[in-house]
């Protein structure tokens, strides 16, 4: 029997030290043996698992050879975690009719410690011009049964899957964006919106006569002037599958956008095996009613699309919508034939669901996301011709779009493990689409190191694209996070970049103004960045601000004066403990002087409330209603003070509108409360009397909520009517 423990013993001291040698050998984290296809801008990226020897980017030891064997003259860079060597293409890219290429590292290679890598590697690859499409059924299946390999890899470590790489879940988060406007249009408020000219869906929408509200299973149209005389014109109403959640207006025509789920009468599991199609269960429907006479709408077409709304915009009559499908593949272990191709359905073409051809779906080269990326575009003017689909293999939430270009912000684990993915910090792939009308086309792809916050980090201007990214993580103290700028061409060649800002912090907002660039920070304060970008190839860093607390949103004032709406902070130092806590107090905001741009000031500063305060233009710039000329700088708001019997208690004081007047010279004002809480405040939060939008017609605002709408005279604020539903 001790003979027996012995050899157990034996074999598990064995395998422990076999394990110390291997996970302690100086290697390259992400090497792999087969083939590559790759886009002509590729930056490759070499992991080490130590950091490296600044000697070791020599081009003898680091190199790209043609399909001749000839050397390219490429690029090199040392990441800032020092554990990375990037490679940049050659000037013009890499050239698509080459047979193909070999990235060569070799053993002279050392760390910083003087650990010579454990072997020399190489890596072929191949280029293609534009995104490789499947092309067949076959090709499909074999995508998705290798991220079910990498699934069941992951599991052996983990015993569970990372969220991202969940399967049967559609999963797209609500993208959280800044907007780009310093005034409303005309004497009717518009929706606060980024690029002027490319309209954001949203909740409510004015025509300047009546108002049109999203809620819950219904839209209201509500006869709006004169706001004494404010009545529910009509309602249209949806059964419980389909939720409407977003709204555009366009002439005579109301675009409602939601979710809506299919019901089946038998398992999913049955449908699938039987016709060996994946049924279509959840879509994001785009309903267009005729609106001439608000009391009588009238259902003019109907488009849905497989997937959950990533976003939607317009551009004059266009309307473009983006979703994300996560298909079961996990049906594929059950049957290879099973398709699970997305569908779409346009009664513009007829009743019949439609699927997505495998010609008609693209891929990028060396991703392995488990879902599609769909684009919808309709034009409203033709409601005869059928909406045009663009489809691609790949994730992308975060989305930046002007009236010429759509780009989209994609992480990227390059060829990291699933069982490394949150622990290492991705990257970030951007994909720029060319849109001509209906027409979406891929145009070209660049890598950034680093991730995106949301859409308002990313820009274009003159024909330059540029983007704030954090790279790292804010809580590693081992590999502190930093921050960057990296301006592209229209080709997504790097122009210029200004990189390793605010060490251990990361990105809260970003604001891009023309020339200029505003960046938040923050970790215990909050240091505003002003870049000046007037020469794309050479931004620089003009002033630094360093103040309490952090701004989620900058909004412009005018071309010297920025607004920040953010959270104040606390920082409260403890005995034997190394860092300070923060603590979140009330909604700030700010009023920044940049007249100066090498000396930026906080010139003025309003805090409301304690911990707990919170209002929706935190996270959703669509909340704000600014316009200067008027004198308006309004928003939703929860106000809860802090108790002084415990430092995490906060008593609930407010739930309403807040109405600001902000101006350079004299400050930051509060002009007036709005409420739909009748009598004194309650113990708690009502939602259905929570203000959702502010918005205004001529001399009259209005404020809405889920229970009612009310009328305000613009600047007294004085109630005029209200209108429950």
């Amino acid at each position: 029997m001790k003979k027996w423990w012995l050899i157990i013993g034996l074999m598990f001291i064995s395998i422990a030290a076999v394990a110390f040698y291997y996970f302690s050998q100086f290697k390259v984290v992400n090497a792999w043996e087969e083939e590559h296809i790759v886009l002509p801008n590729k930056v490759w990226q070499l992991q080490f698992s130590e950091r490296i020897s600044e000697k070791s980017l020599d081009s003898d030891l680091v190199y790209v050879t043609n399909d001749q064997g000839e050397k390219l003259d490429t690029k090199m860079e040392l990441g800032d975690d020092r554990k990375t060597i990037y490679i940049h293409p050659p000037e013009n890219g890499y050239d698509p009719q080459s047979k193909g290429y070999t990235v060569h590292f070799k053993k002279g290679i050392k760390s910083a410690l003087g650990r010579e890598l454990d072997s020399e590697h190489s890596w072929k690859f191949v280029v293609k011009e534009t995104l490789p499409t499947v092309g067949t059924q076959e090709n499909l299946a074999s995508y998705f049964e290798e991220i079910i390999k990498e699934e069941k890899k992951a599991r052996g470590w983990f015993g569970g899957l990372k969220e991202s790489f969940s399967a049967g879940e559609d999963k797209a988060t609500e993208e959280s964006v800044a907007a780009d406007k310093s005034g409303g249009g005309g004497d009717v408020s518009e929706t606060n919106v980024q690029v002027q000219g490319v309209d954001e869906a949203d909740i409510v929408k004015t025509d300047g006569k009546s108002i049109f509200q999203a809620e819950h299973d219904k839209v209201r149209i509500i006869q709006a002037v004169p706001g004494s005389q404010m009545k529910v014109l009509s309602t249209i109403r949806f059964d419980g599958n389909f939720s409407p959640s977003q709204l555009f207006l366009q002439e005579n025509q109301l675009v409602v956008i939601g979710h809506q789920y299919n019901e089946i009468y038998r398992t999913y599991e049955e449908v699938a095996k039987d016709s060996l199609i994946a049924p279509m269960m959840q879509t994001t429907a785009i309903i267009v009613y005729d609106v001439k006479n608000p009391a009588d709408p009238k259902q003019i077409r109907e488009v849905k699309v497989e997937g959950h709304q990533v976003a939607a915009r317009k551009v004059d009559n266009l309307v473009y919508l983006i979703t994300q499908h996560y298909p079961d593949y996990w049906l594929l272990k059950e049957s290879r034939k099973i398709d699970i191709r997305p569908k779409f359905t346009d009664t513009a073409a007829g009743a019949k669901e439609k699927t997505i051809g495998y010609d008609d779906i693209h891929y990028f080269p060396e991703s392995r996301q488990p879902n599609y990326t769909m684009i919808a575009a309709l034009d409203l003017d033709q409601p005869k011709k059928e909406v045009s689909m663009t489809t691609y293999l790949g994730s992308g939430n975060q989305l930046y779009m002007s009236k010429e270009n759509l780009y989209l912000a994609v992480e990227n684990y390059g060829d990291l493990d699933l069982k490394e993915r949150g622990v290492i910090a991705p990257d970030t792939d951007v994909h720029k689409f060319a849109i001509s009308g209906m027409d979406v086309q891929y145009h070209s792809s660049a890598t950034v190191p680093g991730t995106v916050l949301n859409q308002f980090s990313m820009d274009e201007h003159n024909g330059f694209f540029r983007v704030v990214t954090t790279k790292g993580y804010a809580w590693d103290e081992k590999r502190p996070s930093s921050n960057h700028l990296y301006i592209l061409d229209k080709n997504l060649k790097e122009t210029g970049k200004i990189e390793e800002l605010a060490r251990g912090e990361r990105i809260y907002s970003a604001r891009f103004m023309g020339d200029r660039i505003y960046m938040v920070t923050f970790k215990e304060t909050d240091p505003l960045f002003v870049f000046d970008a007037s020469d794309p190839a050479n931004p620089k860093v003009l002033g630094e601000l360093k103040i309490p607390g952090f701004s989620n949103y900058l909004h412009p004032y005018d071309e010297n004066h920025i607004i920040g709406f953010g959270q104040d902070t606390k920082i409260i130092a403890e005995k034997g403990v190394s860092q300070p806590r923060i603590l979140t107090d009330g909604v700030k905001i700010s009023l920044f002087d940049v007249s100066d741009m090498s000396n930026p000031k906080e010139k003025f500063t309003e805090i409301i409330g304690g911990q707990g305060t919170y209002s929706p233009l935190n996270h959703d710039h669509k909340a704000l209603l600014f316009n200067k000329d008027k004198d308006i700088f309004a928003f939703p708001i929860s106000v809860y003070q802090n108790s002084e019997k415990n430092e995490y208690e906060q008593i609930f004081e407010y739930q309403g509108a807040y109405v600001y007047d902000i101006d350079p010279a004299t400050g930051i004002q509060l002009k007036s409360k709005i409420t739909h809480i009748q009598g004194d405040m309650p113990y708690y939060e009502e939602w259905e009397k929570q203000i959702q939008r502010l918005l205004y017609i001529g001399d009259t605002l209005y404020a809405l909520s889920a229970d009612k709408i009310t009328s305000h005279k613009m600047g007294s604020y004085e109630k005029v009517a209200e209108l429950e539903f």
